[in-house]
């Protein structure tokens, strides 16, 4: 595209060719010429950037996401964590203490999560663990084990809270790459209402869905199994009642569909990273569990496992300098129907004694 100078010098030289005169300088000729050619120039840049939109490989924002709109294509939206928070109180009481809904519970960050449901600690009782969710949608709400440790405004009775279990599934919303790789995928593999990219299409289009693979003839000639995915991994039995029902309908005559979940690959993954000078171990390592957790997501459907991978996804974290991978053992193999499902995760300090 031509520039500002460009254009501006194109003026000058036919003004100057057609009259004689020179309009360079400070004049106040030369300042018209210059306002003139900013003009034109915002022409060239709205019209390059119309020329973008147009197309789905350089689309962005909205103009892309009418581009999947017209493929049957949804962005996918940002989603909360969710999990349980562990509420105490100071010796056991001879009432029950109550929990409202929306008791709020944060991290050290400042994270915040809300309980979904009324819960108490019952006459006798401790403690009691209530279902809670982020606040915000996105992966910053997924959080390790016992670091919800604070409440914005404790219920009466309550002492301390704690998460026992890492809060997991958040997931930012989809980029515009991910969703220009769907729209591009569903060119390049064109449903045609009885092949394998119809039903990857359908049932990528619900809500909820990251991964589907989908299987011809294994239960014989006619049938069509479907393995799907959530965004946090294993799918609910709504999600796949849900799906179940659409294939019912939409499948082709006469096939037999079957929806399914996939089967988990537990994983154990454990690593020493040595933290970046200056900063505190416990920081980075928070950091390196919640990228590791947030690595196993739905979208691992069928795919290989590899150190290199898991070597890769940890030293990209902010602080680390050094890592090794010391579980899994082995690379693992991709299997089409078959989910890694992380199990635990352990990161210990590298750093020389």
């Amino acid at each position: 595209m031509v520039t500002l100078e460009e254009i501006y010098q194109d003026l000058a030289a036919v003004f100057q060719e057609r009259t004689g005169q020179s309009a360079a300088g400070s004049s106040e000729l030369a300042v018209r010429f210059y306002a003139v050619a900013a003009e034109i120039y915002s022409l060239y840049v709205q019209a390059e950037w119309t020329r973008r939109q147009c197309f789905p490989q350089t689309a962005v924002g909205e103009d892309l996401d009418n581009h999947a709109w017209l493929r049957g294509i949804d962005r996918r939206q940002a989603v909360k964590a969710t999990g349980t928070v562990r509420f105490f109180v100071d010796g056991s009481r001879e009432e029950d203490v109550d929990i409202p809904e929306g008791t709020v519970c944060m991290t050290a960050a400042g994270t915040r999560f809300l309980t979904v449901e009324a819960g108490k600690v019952a006459a006798g009782s401790t403690q009691t663990d209530v279902a809670v969710e982020a606040a915000e949608a996105g992966a910053a709400g997924n959080a390790a084990p016992d670091t919800v440790v604070y409440m914005a405004l404790p219920p009466t009775g309550i002492s301390a809270c704690a998460n026992p279990a890492a809060l997991t599934g958040g997931k930012d919303a989809e980029d515009d790459e991910s969703l220009r790789e769907r729209v591009l995928e569903s060119y390049r593999r064109l449903a045609n209402g009885a092949n394998s990219a119809f039903y990857r299409q359908a049932a990528m289009s619900f809500d909820g869905v990251a991964a589907v693979t989908v299987l011809s003839k294994v239960r014989g000639v006619g049938t069509v199994d479907l393995v799907v995915a959530a965004q946090g991994g294993m799918p609910d039995h709504e999600l796949l009642e849900a799906l179940q029902a659409y294939f019912d309908q939409a499948r082709e005559i006469a096939v037999e569909v079957k929806v399914e979940a996939p089967k988990e690959r537990k994983v154990t993954v454990a690593a020493a990273v040595t933290a970046e000078a200056g900063l505190e171990f416990d920081t980075v390592k928070s950091a390196v569990e919640a990228a590791v957790r947030g690595w196993f997501t739905g979208e691992r459907l069928g795919k290989a496992l590899t150190r290199a991978e898991l070597t890769a996804l940890i030293f990209n974290v902010d602080g680390v300098a050094n890592v090794t991978v010391t579980a899994p053992e082995a690379d693992q193999e991709a299997e089409k129907s078959t989910l890694p499902v992380l199990e635990t995760v352990t990161i210990t300090d590298g750093a020389p004694a």
